[in-house]
């Protein structure tokens, strides 16, 4: 509440009442619940939230007023030499760290991460089923050495839910991922091993609690493999990185953010170890337009501010063009200047946790929270994420947050289309890929509807 001794003594303070009193003129006959609102999952969304006088303790990630976040990149081109111009010209640009996309193999890696230090800037992989063959690739770039940062990235049950099919048993391939993990783990003491992402389920159209409960039941499938690979139940929730998404809808991504950390430090808990989690908050695919893609810009800024609020560890900014293609260096350059922006001129990064004591934001963090454990509980309940997985019961949660949905307005497609082309340039090389059937491991392959990623406009653009 604003210090009264700030304003004028003349000026009566407005209360709730005044403030209905004029919301009921404006609305005329329609009643005051027409102004409340509702996520896709139900949650509701009130118009006025009195101020929290006691904020919940929704634990903030550590906070560096230096570096609030890891501004990181990613490349999926193709050729690694142009990966190795790509995230040089980044790291110089800015970036504190890379992810390096589609490549698996020691010399693709070796190639691609040339003149990077990996003492110095954070270095990941995204492989898919490949995920231990990348990570042993990474490491022998690495060469063993003990302050490298790396992130292995580990996440079959994230590739199995996006295809619905692992060549081999997924359960194998979750075994063979803790195998390698462990391993590597004493070798690289500040490494991240496994990154459970929820954002499987948000590309797909589901909803944020959704979303949270994934990421947390993937993150216990991964804990325990690791603890059955020989890690202490402690260092294996430390080791874990959860994938969330950050999409145009700022307050929400900032409360699912929260929610994340309250949901991950009451599992860590409960199971015997005090780790906080670590966030990395990718920007939403299914929001960006290939009609008129220039507003795509507007949409990872706030998604970029939202997860940037809500305390992401790190944050990777897509580009404005990744609905048409790969991204030119003018695409790679404006979305990590976005970053910088918001980093060290917007100064979102100055407070801690900027949405403490917010009536609107604790409330729906507490929501999120709250759906998503009970979400959590139900996939547990069904025999845990691959079993959720397998018989769909995380895609009928998905399809139900769809149909909740309906068919939003979107700039520049639905809602003020442009009058004229506005064509952007794009490389013409396709996005890097790995066969799946490389890792493919004895025994019959695992099956289950799949989460496949959607674009919100996609329906709706005209094609040429």
């Amino acid at each position: 509440m604003a210090d009264a001794a700030l304003l004028d003594p003349g000026i009566p303070l407005a209360g709730e009442d005044a403030w209905r009193a004029l919301v009921a003129k404006t609305l005329g006959d329609k009643p005051f619940e027409s102004l409340i609102k509702s996520t896709a999952e139900g949650l509701t969304i009130a118009p006025l939230y009195a101020a929290s006088e006691a904020p919940v303790a929704f634990p903030p990630r550590p906070f560096d007023g230096e570096r609030p976040w890891d501004a990181r990149v990613l490349s999926a081109h193709p050729d690694p030499a142009r990966v190795n111009a790509e995230l040089l010209a980044d790291l110089e640009g800015g970036a504190a760290s890379v992810i390096v996309k589609g490549h698996a193999t020691a010399e693709a890696l070796t190639r691609a991460l040339k003149g990077v230090i990996v003492e110095l800037a954070s270095v990941g992989v995204d492989a898919g089923f490949l995920g231990p063959k990348a990570a042993d690739a990474l490491h022998a770039v690495a060469k063993a050495s003990p302050t490298a940062l790396l992130a292995f990235n580990l996440d079959p049950l994230g590739a199995f839910a996006e295809t619905g099919v692992s060549p081999g048993p997924i359960e194998a391939h979750l075994i063979s991922a803790a195998t390698v993990g462990a391993r590597l783990a004493q070798t690289y003491p500040q490494a991240q091993l496994f990154l459970a992402s929820g954002r499987v389920a948000h590309e797909a159209g589901g909803g944020e609690a959704l979303e949270v409960a994934v990421a947390a039941a993937s993150a216990i499938a991964y804990a325990k493999a690791l603890v059955r690979a020989g890690l202490p139940v402690a260092d294996a929730f430390a080791r874990i990185t959860l994938g969330l998404a950050a999409d145009g809808d700022y307050f929400l991504t900032l409360a699912k953010l929260r929610a994340a950390r309250a949901v991950f430090a009451r599992i860590a808990t409960a199971s015997g170890g005090a780790a906080q989690a670590r966030i990395e908050a990718r920007t939403s695919r299914r929001m960006l337009t290939a009609q008129d893609p220039w507003t795509n810009m507007i949409r990872l800024s706030v998604a970029g501010f939202g997860a940037a609020a809500g305390g992401a560890d790190a944050v990777v900014l897509g580009t404005f063009t990744d609905a048409l293609g790969l991204p030119t260096t003018f695409g790679r350059r404006q979305s990590r200047n976005a970053q910088l922006v918001l980093m060290e001129e917007a100064a979102v990064g100055r407070v801690a946790d900027p949405a403490a004591g917010s009536g609107y934001l604790e409330t729906l963090t507490d929501q999120i929270a709250r759906a998503a454990w009970d979400r959590l509980q139900a996939i547990e309940a069904a025999g845990g994420i691959i079993a959720a997985l397998e018989t769909g019961l995380i895609a009928r949660d998905v399809a139900a947050a769809v149909t909740a949905r309906g068919d939003p307005k979107i700039l520049g497609v639905t809602a003020f289309p442009p009058t004229a082309d506005a064509r952007v340039e794009v490389e013409s090389a396709k996005a890097a890929e790995l066969d799946p059937a490389a890792a493919r491991l004895p025994g019959p392959d695992s099956h289950g509807p799949a989460l496949t990623p959607v674009r919100l406009s996609e329906k709706h653009e005209v094609t040429a």
